[in-house]
């Protein structure tokens, strides 16, 4: 029942007034968040890297309400791209990024969205890494899936992600599945309403598992992204029963939850990728990471209840 809750609390601006203006939740949030400047954001990922694991870096912000914003948004994702491109990670490091912190809620944002896209597209090429276009709520997907179609006629390593579930995902991933497609398979971390969305957990298992089949039968790159040691269990063998070489697909999870299973699948050889965001508007995101998992709430209750 605390999902729903907190999920409506991140849209709400006095509570975001609260959380964020408290002293106590600050310490807390560095469990997800990689800090609040690039910096500290690129040291997580060179120890990261530096441990067998590869990365991808998120500059947080969403639904930004002015141009001058999505501006900065934009300009924050070059910015990244050129650091990326500094540190000689490769392919151990790439970007993510939503299209509403590019514009896209704005009057004619979708055209500023995709335009600063391709903007960050062509940085991150040459930066020699990829760019992923996050999923938001289910009035942004057929939006970030026509902008991702048109960024990969000319930067085919672009990549998307997609939910589970959304009812509509299993054909979206039929679609998805092409030669080179880079796809993140994700449950979805939005409230959604159920003529869109499936709202049983159990219903929500069931989608990723049949859109991973999907993905991991054709001839794409799957992102399998989950915490749930069933989903691992079940990608692995279903790449050994297809066949798949272990550099063809790899899993994906948020930093701060699960270090231990990161570690321990790529020192097993396991290509494993960890989403690393940071900067300032990170409440959205924290509040979404609290309503996954009652463990999270939990985390952040003892922390704050000791620190208080």
């Amino acid at each position: 029942m605390l999902g729903p809750v907190l999920l409506a609390a991140a849209r709400s601006d006095g509570i975001r007034r609260l959380v964020t203006a408290s002293p106590l939740t600050r310490p807390v949030v560095g469990r997800f968040v990689a800090g609040e400047r690039l910096p500290e954001s690129l040291a997580v990922a060179a120890r990261l890297a530096g441990g067998g694991l590869r990365v991808t870096l998120d500059h947080l912000g969403e639904n930004v309400t002015g141009r001058a914003e999505a501006l900065r948004g934009r300009d924050a994702c070059l910015a990244l791209a050129e650091a990326l491109a500094a540190t000689g990670l490769g392919e151990r490091a790439e970007l993510s990024v939503k299209l509403s912190a590019l514009g896209r809620a704005l009057p004619g944002g979708e055209d500023l969205a995709a335009e600063h896209a391709l903007r960050v597209a062509e940085a991150a090429g040459a930066a020699g890494t990829a760019l992923t276009l996050d999923m938001e709520d289910h009035t942004a997907t057929a939006l970030t899936l026509d902008v991702h179609a048109r960024l990969r006629e000319r930067f085919p390593a672009t990549g998307v992600a997609v939910q589970s579930y959304l009812r509509r995902t299993e054909e979206d991933c039929l679609a998805l599945a092409a030669a080179g497609a880079r796809v993140r398979l994700v449950k979805g971390a939005y409230r959604e309403p159920p003529a869109v969305a499936f709202q049983e957990r159990a219903a929500v298992d069931r989608s990723f598992v049949r859109c991973l089949r999907i993905l991991m039968a054709g001839p794409g790159y799957p992102m399998v992204a989950t915490h749930d040691p069933r989903l691992i269990a079940l990608a692995g063998a279903l790449a050994a029963r297809l066949g798949r070489a272990e550099d063809a697909y790899e899993y994906q999870m948020l930093y701060g939850i699960r270090p231990d299973e990161q570690r321990r699948l790529a020192a097993a050889g396991r290509r494993v990728r960890v989403y690393i965001p940071y900067g300032t508007d990170w409440y959205g995101y924290f509040m979404r990471r609290l309503a996954e998992r009652p463990a999270n709430l939990a985390f952040f209750l003892r922390s704050a209840a000791t620190r208080g």
